[in-house]
């Protein structure tokens, strides 16, 4: 239990990000006098099948464009090119990241960024395409094996070639169910629950269902994951703004 005079003294925060991503926010949060329990309800998993990636990274010397909308991606991608003995030195294209954290991890790539949205979600994403001209230009982007349409299929009725390759995939932890009992009916229930993305959300509520939440504080990272908890008839407490950790645990803030 945190120190009596930190601002989230007293409350126990659920944490629900795969579990290899999870120990900054829940650093930040204790830091903050919070009692974390990191319950992932995601799970970061190999693409099943890499050849159209590998077929993507043999030509990338063609692409105009390499756009990024996760630092998984940009994990996954770096694993791929290590693997298959393949470098950057003949992109000479630019680099589109979708926030602050996943252009940390291109730059670590050794790649700049070139573009990166002024709210990170898709629909930024696209408008901050606005002022380049996409006619005939080629775009890879690697991504979940499941992942919003919205980007590619803008970005396509630009005139551009968009190449959608799987680089990762999510699923649902083995032990959900299980966490679930323990977190959730024990003799004191959880005051906030955080969700950092829409597959967060309906992985919970498919293991737990929408009712477990009864009581609990909803944060979300930002809009598209409020719209997903709100269609599965739960309310969200806090909003993170901008759509980012730090926007997360401020969210959390304004309304303790």
């Amino acid at each position: 239990m945190g120190a009596p005079d930190l601002p989230l003294a007293g409350l126990t925060v659920v944490v629900t990000r795969a579990r290899e991503q999870a120990a900054a926010l829940s650093a930040r949060l204790e830091a903050l006098g919070a009692e974390v329990i990191e319950f992932a309800t995601i799970e970061i998993r190999p693409a099943e099948d890499y050849r159209a990636l590998d077929a993507a990274l043999a030509d990338l010397s063609l692409y105009d464009w390499l756009i990024f909308t996760s630092a998984n991606a940009v994990k996954f991608f770096r694993e791929r090119l290590e693997l298959r003995d393949r470098d950057l030195g003949k992109f000479r294209g630019r680099v589109c990241a979708i926030g602050p954290a996943t252009r940390r991890a291109v730059e670590r790539l050794g790649l700049a960024v070139d573009l990166m949205p002024e709210e990170y979600v898709a629909e930024s994403l696209v408008a901050a395409f606005a002022g380049h001209d996409l006619a005939g230009k080629r775009i890879l982007l690697p991504r979940a094996a499941v992942a919003r349409d919205l980007a590619p299929v803008e970005l396509t009725k630009r005139g551009a070639r968009v190449d959608v390759v799987e680089a990762y995939r999510t699923a649902v932890p083995r032990d959900t169910a299980e966490r679930v009992r323990e977190i959730f009916f024990g003799e004191r229930k959880p005051d906030w629950i955080t969700f950092t993305s829409s597959s967060t959300v309906a992985n919970f509520v498919n293991a737990a269902g929408s009712h477990t939440l009864e009581g609990v504080r909803i944060a979300s990272i930002g809009p598209v994951t409020s719209a997903t908890a709100r269609q599965y008839g739960l309310e969200v407490t806090a909003e993170a703004s901008p759509y980012t950790i730090e926007g997360l645990v401020a969210g959390i803030l304004s309304r303790r």
